[in-house]
């Protein structure tokens, strides 16, 4: 199979704007940790774009650059941000409400630039998020409508800020499950739903739309359907705009793309694998209404089968019990804890168990996230890459790939269809960790 050629980058002269569509935990946790790095009060811990290594060449050659420094990806202090979200908190406001940062360490010494970002009235139909309730809406529910004014709001935060480009970041909550319907499958359909105000499309759909419309690359955090139906996927092909998602891959299912593939590797068997996570946060409550969870629980799931492979594996992997839940509980705030129990069976079938329980941080792990898709989202766009950008797979829960192939969850997979990415975008040779040229040269 031959390679495509290298594209040409463009450089990344200019401001980047950054629109995240939720001014909540996540995105609030984002914003102060970029101005804190800006001014070297923290590091960005957890960002491969800017602390990560990239190996060029043989390991004798010992190129191993940063990240930033090989690809010419925007700087921090040229990112602007704006958000939409259905409360009027600015930045500010909400950060100190998440309770995700220290007021007195992390808040207070970049309280002026948090509270610049005030949010736009979000696009919101409470259909698709029943446990919010909240009045910094556009105050209608009409699809159109809506579309109009996220479009009108994109064109405004680009004058008013003066961005040459314009990253969109889906930060907001799970909405209903939805399943790939005819208002989906082309654009005419989709437009003629759009008028019907029909049910199937959400209002994250409404915003990906938007940016696709304004050149604007879309990166979805969650698990809402919203990009990846096969009206907005051609379109963002056919007008030249970055698409990805689904879901920040943080927690318990960041752990499931490691020792999945762990088990697989060394042709364990597995019995069953039940999950649990108690959550107090806005997502939390939420996912606490079944139809929302749904949505959520499809991603989770699907992810230890792809990796194991059952159809190939059907000893090892034929009969697997996976049970996933997410229990809704405030005390614990954004502090989320992940419980895994693990039963697994070794040579002759005799049983073994791992147990895992993860207290981490949901936003702490989030936000550098959502920072190295923006900035790869940017660096996409400047290549010529349009359509699905699978490269970003390493971030998602359920990543979006082309109809007809199956998604990589191996989080080693990913990374190395990442770093591949960034060596073929920039004329650098790809590496196989073949290793043999060492020993043919003895």
């Amino acid at each position: 199979m031959t390679t495509p050629p290298s594209p040409t980058v463009a450089p990344a002269n200019g401001r980047l704007g950054v629109l995240t569509v939720g001014l909540g935990a996540v995105a609030s946790t984002l914003i102060a940790g970029v101005e804190l790095v800006k001014r070297g009060v923290s590091l960005p811990v957890g960002s491969l774009t800017q602390m990560g290594n990239i190996r060029l060449g043989k390991r004798t050659d010992k190129r191993s650059p940063l990240i930033k420094d090989f690809v010419p990806i925007a700087t921090l202090d040229d990112i602007v941000f704006g958000a939409w979200d259905p409360f009027p908190d600015d930045a500010y406001v909400a950060a100190t409400r998440a309770g995700v940062l220290e007021g007195g360490k992390h808040i207070e010494a970049i309280s002026e630039a948090l509270r610049d970002v005030r949010p736009m009235p979000a696009a919101f139909d409470r259909e698709y998020v029943k446990r919010i309730d909240a009045d910094n809406t556009m105050h209608t529910i009409n699809k159109r409508d809506m579309l109009n004014a996220i479009r009108v709001d994109i064109n405004r935060f680009r004058e008013d800020k003066q961005v040459d480009r314009v990253v969109m970041l889906w930060a907001a909550s799970t909405e209903i499950f939805i399943e790939p319907g005819p208002a989906h499958m082309s654009l005419d359909a989709f437009e003629a739903a759009i008028d019907a105000n029909d049910h199937t499309i959400a209002p994250s759909m409404l915003y990906a739309y938007a940016a696709i419309l304004e050149g604007v690359p879309f990166a979805n955090g969650a698990p809402n359907l919203t990009v990846d139906i096969p009206a907005l996927r051609d379109l963002a092909v056919e007008k030249k705009v970055p698409i990805s998602g689904k879901d920040f891959k943080t927690g318990q299912t960041l752990i499931k793309t490691v020792i999945g593939p762990m088990l697989r590797a060394r042709m364990l068997g597995l019995s069953g694998w039940y999950s649990t996570n108690i959550l107090g946060n806005r997502d939390g409550e939420v996912l606490d209404d079944p139809d929302n969870f749904k949505t959520k629980e499809e991603s989770k799931l699907g992810v230890l089968e792809h990796i194991l492979d059952p159809v190939t594996f059907p000893d090892l992997y034929g009969d697997v019990y996976h049970k996933v839940r997410i229990n809704y509980y405030p005390p614990r705030g954004d502090n989320k804890e992940g419980w895994d129990n693990i039963d697994l069976f070794g040579w002759l079938g005799y049983p073994m168990q791992l147990k895992i329980d993860f207290l981490c941080r949901d936003s702490i792990l989030a936000a550098p996230l959502a920072l190295d898709l923006v900035l790869f989202s940017d660096l996409a766009q400047r290549a010529g890459l349009s359509g699905i950008q699978e490269w970003l797979s390493f971030y998602y829960k359920a990543p979006m790939v082309a109809p007809g192939l199956h998604a990589e969850h191996d989080l080693f997979v990913q990374q190395s269809k990442l770093e591949n990415t960034l060596r073929w975008m920039m004329g650098e040779d790809q590496i196989t960790h073949l290793g043999r040229e060492y020993y043919d040269e003895i």
